[in-house]
């Protein structure tokens, strides 16, 4: 066979070629640009003309702060194209993590959008061996700043050459991507993504028993372009021809509505916050979504209620997905086997609700203290994840050994595997409550709670018993205008659960901590919830 090497320069080539007058609909804070691919590749070129006129060598790192639009799209495609890595930079973290994340990293330029070039000056004195700051911006004038290093996006790229050459001779094995963990524990530890991984990654978003990208598809990734590489879409989709929608900042519930509504979009990717947000714009405003062919969800399980909800009231076909950051991200998703589709409505919930079956190209196990675990939708172990995109190390090493073993990505969740290969998270490891010497899954709990018509969001964590070792708390948030009473929770939860499972506290909150991707911060949440025990203590 022949030796081709696997790598994003052939990605844009093919779009160029191929793709011209395919389009990236971008919304920026100076409006809603159409633009076609055949300008996209152009600025390309011309980015990478620019980075290597700053001096940016092979396997020098380039951070981006930037949310989904064209620019960020551009660099995607530029800094690895030209031999250099692109850094994804979460925008959420706290001010030292910031700092600690970019010289971890060793960037050598960094690209930021305008509106959160603030972040940068907040740690200016902390990241100096930054040789330039590019920001990104609609406007003519750049923000006022201190620093010296600073030049404008659009100047660069309009004086750079369009026909820029792009590096063909990447291998495939060179690091084209990094992004760092959330750091829930700990710093954030950086996970670096090969050529080969993306380019496979992305052919298997194309198949049509996971994401099934194509040229026909209007997709809109609403999960963060600094969060695991939007799982993958941006690359896929630039390669398959396919339309983008890039929602911009801070985009509402409903902006994304009308969005849909507006460019006819036929699947979109994101956290269940986001879909649970939506779901509260669809009931509350009028909005046309029939183009939907699914909603992708992953970073965390979503409740059969807000499943249900899309599915049977508007019919937006609801696709269970699992992944992380190590993973590229996808390793699961929920697709319904073709017999499967004959099983009543309960059923076929039951199993959407499931992370589901393997991606093909990545292989699974779950393992506990009695070795592998069985595929019987009983036994629980902690899943192990090993494939082509999936991580074998973090970057530069650091604290390697208490995820990669054995050849395999030890992921800390907590999953059964029914009969016919289909994944549950039951839990991670460390958020699962041990009570009387027997375990309970906080995500059952929640995904029971969240069912609840007057429940907005839930989680549920434990807290230590001088008895049981541990028991469960729930924490509510109600939707608006909704009254609930701790007793009504309880009984709601009664018919579905062991006695033992029921939370022997329902404390209702105004807000649960989340992360910066939108997941249950469930450290923070422990320590409020500490608090307000403490506080409703009599003694």
């Amino acid at each position: 066979m022949m030796q081709t090497q696997l790598n994003l320069t052939t990605m844009v080539r093919h779009a160029e070629k191929y793709f011209p007058d395919k389009t990236v609909i971008s919304r920026t804070l100076g409006g809603v640009q159409t633009i076609p691919y055949r300008k996209i590749t152009e600025r390309i070129r011309r980015l990478a003309g620019v980075l290597k006129e700053l001096g940016v060598k092979k396997g020098d790192r380039v951070g981006t702060i930037a949310w989904n639009h064209h620019r960020h799209l551009e660099a995607y495609f530029a800094i690895p194209t030209m031999g250099a890595v692109l850094h994804t930079i979460n925008i959420r973290v706290s001010p030292d993590d910031l700092a600690y994340i970019i010289n971890h990293a060793e960037d050598k330029i960094l690209l930021v959008d305008e509106d959160l070039f603030p972040l940068i000056e907040r740690v200016k004195d902390q990241i100096t061996d930054v040789e330039k700051i590019i920001v990104m911006t609609d406007k003519d004038v750049l923000p006022e700043t201190s620093l010296t290093n600073v030049a404008s996006y659009e100047v660069l790229l309009e004086g750079a050459d369009p026909g820029t050459e792009l590096c063909e001779d990447i291998d495939e094995n060179d690091m084209a991507g990094l992004c760092y963990t959330s750091g829930t524990t700990g710093r954030p530890k950086g996970v670096a993504y090969s050529h080969r991984g993306i380019y496979l990654h992305s052919l298997a978003l194309g198949l049509k028993d996971t994401v099934g990208l194509s040229e026909g598809d209007i997709a809109m990734p609403v999960v963060p372009m600094f969060h695991v590489n939007a799982w993958g879409m941006p690359f896929a989709a630039l390669w398959f021809g396919t339309t983008q929608v890039l929602p911009g900042p801070m985009p509402t519930p409903q902006i994304l509505a009308e969005l849909i509504e507006e460019h006819k979009i036929t699947m979109a990717a994101g956290v269940p916050t986001i879909w649970l947000g939506l779901l509260q714009a669809l009931e509350n405003g009028n909005y046309d979504t029939s183009s939907l062919r699914c909603i992708l969800c992953g970073g965390s399980a979503a409740p059969k209620g807000m499943i249900r909800a899309f599915e049977s009231k508007y019919k937006i076909p609801f696709v269970h997905a699992y992944g992380m950051t190590e993973t590229s991200p996808i390793v699961t998703l929920a697709r319904l086997k073709s017999y499967q589709q004959e099983l009543d409505e309960e059923e076929r919930l039951e199993l959407r609700s499931r992370q589901g079956m393997v991606v093909p190209g990545i292989e699974i196990k779950g393992i506990n203290e009695n070795g592998e675990i069985q595929y019987d939708g009983e036994t629980i172990g902690e899943l192990l994840v090993k494939g082509p995109w999936i991580a074998d190390s973090y970057y530069k090493n650091d604290r390697s050994e208490d995820a990669f073993r054995d050849g395999w990505l030890h992921t800390g969740d907590v999953i059964n595997i029914d009969e016919e290969g289909s994944v549950k998270i039951v839990d991670r490891t460390k958020d699962m409550i041990k009570s009387g010497g027997e375990w309970i899954s906080s995500v059952d709990i929640e995904n029971a709670l969240m069912a609840h018509e007057a429940v907005y969001e839930a989680s549920v964590i434990a807290v230590p018993d001088p008895k049981w070792q541990e028991r469960p708390v729930a924490c509510v948030v109600l939707k608006e205008k909704e009254t609930l009473t701790e007793e009504d929770v309880k009984q709601f939860l009664e018919p579905q659960f062991a006695k033992f499972w029921i939370p022997d506290r329902v404390l209702f909150m105004e807000e649960i901590p989340k992360t910066s991707v939108g997941k249950f911060l469930k450290r923070a949440l422990r320590n409020q919830v500490k608090e307000m025990l403490s506080l409703s203590d009599p003694s």
